[in-house]
């Protein structure tokens, strides 16, 4: 099995998205072959960008202030036009999480502007790959993906409490996506792998 690198590029204002992030790291890693480097944005270095410019995988990670990523996150965004401009992300695959106060809190914004932002760097999006839950009177608010997103990751931290307080739910679904993206990690590699050997005979 060929081996992979996630990088995961976060921010977190109070440390509840730290925690989903942490989570997204802990997924990604339960597939075989895979290392996971986690990147605070918010004081990335050089060897942070350089972390990023060498793995095969980005997830991105932000809280939803206001409608939108965070001020650190638009930041970082604005200073990756270096990579834009060499397309050093180029064919990465990538995805996204969010997380907000409330329910909704217009996070689907959020995930878009992440997926926009990777379509910039022209890399690949991974969905989040799982169906709604918490939809019908015999569902639970335990479900993995309770709040019902696809772009990628939706979670709700309520905002009298603290990190710790993350839902379980919420961290379950981020596990989720960390494994999904490490899995089409390694199936991206493994074809890559084919395709650089050379032409394939067909008889």
């Amino acid at each position: 099995m060929p081996q992979i690198s996630v990088a995961i590029a976060y921010t977190s204002g109070y440390g509840h998205t730290r925690e989903f992030a942490t989570s997204v790291a802990g997924g990604a890693r339960s597939v075989a072959g895979t290392s996971v480097d986690l990147v605070d944005v918010a004081t990335i270095t050089d060897a942070g960008w350089s972390t990023l410019g060498s793995a095969d995988a980005i997830i991105f990670g932000t809280p939803t202030y206001m409608g939108s990523a965070s001020g650190a996150f638009h930041a970082f965004a604005e200073a990756s036009s270096k990579p834009w401009m060499q397309r050093s992300w180029q064919d990465k695959l990538a995805a996204g999480f969010t997380n907000s106060g409330s329910m909704s809190g217009d996070k689907l914004h959020t995930l878009q502007y992440l997926a926009l932002l990777a379509a910039q760097h022209g890399m690949h999006w991974i969905s989040l790959g799982l169906l709604p839950g918490w939809n019908t009177t015999t569902a639970s608010e335990h479900d993995d993906n309770r709040l019902g997103f696809y772009l990628g990751a939706g979670a709700q931290s309520w905002n009298d409490q603290g990190p710790d307080a993350a839902h379980k739910a919420d961290l379950s679904t981020a596990r989720h996506l960390g494994r999904r993206v490490a899995t089409a990690g390694h199936i991206f590699a493994a074809g890559n792998s084919i395709t650089t050997a050379g032409p394939v005979a067909i008889d």
